[in-house]
């Protein structure tokens, strides 16, 4: 009889080639609308970071000579109605809005993430937290940023704090029901028959296995931020006008929507290609982090 070992004595066995479940990027890039909208988006947001080096002239220099220019080789986008350059204001301003729907996005998960926490574990604060969740969720986003907004003052760190209140019943609802679910696991009642402190357990147990869904709320978040932000600003009650946002830009431009349509058409694309990008690449985003969606890719 042949001998089938090798000259060791062992069994020849074969390498396995692979466990055959996609990995997070495969899955975050498999579709292609995910790949350009991802491309697309950090296109516009490193144009916008770098704007001091790649705009092409002062976005405050103003030239009374030179104003509602249409689109030309001197000006890509055109001039507004100071005569300022509207690529180079976009550029500027695009760093206010993106700053802003980032920065409502960590303070709104932060805020969202410590209350659905605290009335996950604690049954006696579920009650008054659950309500106040409710309470808010029941106003429409837009009016209830109206109302904080008027109540703040319309500033860059006001509207960031009055978003950040709007949107974080949606990450609260979230990690409170998660947190309900993870509580009664068998690891967590060892974990407290151990001695474990509570908030021990609230970050090593419950935050580490709900850091999925925070990532997926947080860049929906991002998007919807953005696109309150104009519209408060468009309606005049959003930032401060000497802080330029693509908001601001649209509503100073909506007055000259027969003579000079680019100066809302511009700033109008600039924001609904973010939001956009966001959306496919938050739903991409929630695909690769679900187990179920993996294996199906």
């Amino acid at each position: 009889m042949a001998d089938t070992t090798l000259s060791s004595g062992t069994p020849e066995t074969a390498e396995p080639e692979g466990t055959g479940e996609p990995g997070f990027f495969r899955v975050l890039l498999a579709r292609r609308s995910v790949q350009v909208s991802l491309v697309v988006f950090l296109a516009i947001a490193i144009l916008c970071l770098f704007a001091s080096l790649v705009a092409p002239a002062n976005p405050d220099a103003m030239s009374v000579r030179m104003r509602l220019q249409g689109p030309s080789a001197a000006h890509w986008f055109g001039t507004d109605a100071f005569g300022r350059d509207v690529l180079s204001r976009l550029l500027y301003a695009g760093r206010s809005s993106l700053s802003i729907g980032l920065s409502v996005a960590i303070l709104s998960s932060l805020l969202g993430v410590a209350i659905g926490l605290t009335a996950g574990f604690f049954s006696r604060l579920d009650w008054p937290f659950s309500r106040m969740i409710d309470a808010m969720m029941a106003f429409p986003d837009i009016l209830l940023a109206l109302s904080l907004v008027a109540i703040f003052g319309g500033t860059l760190t006001n509207v960031v704090i009055a978003l950040s209140i709007v949107y974080a019943p949606r990450v609260a609802r979230i990690v409170r029901a998660s947190t309900m679910v993870i509580r009664e696991m068998p690891y967590v009642e060892a974990a407290r028959a151990l001695g474990t402190r509570t908030w021990r357990i609230m970050i090593t147990h419950a935050l580490r296995n709900i850091v999925s869904p925070i990532l997926v709320q947080a860049t929906f978040i991002f998007a919807y931020a953005m696109l309150a932000e104009a519209g408060l600003s468009f309606l005049g009650i959003g930032v401060d006008p000497e802080t330029p946002t693509w908001g601001i830009m649209v509503n100073e431009g909506r007055q000259y929507l027969d003579t000079a349509i680019y100066l809302i058409l511009f700033p109008g694309v600039a924001i609904s290609l973010s939001v956009l990008t966001l959306q496919i690449v938050g739903d991409a985003l929630r695909d690769a982090l679900d187990p179920h969606l993996a294996k199906e890719a």
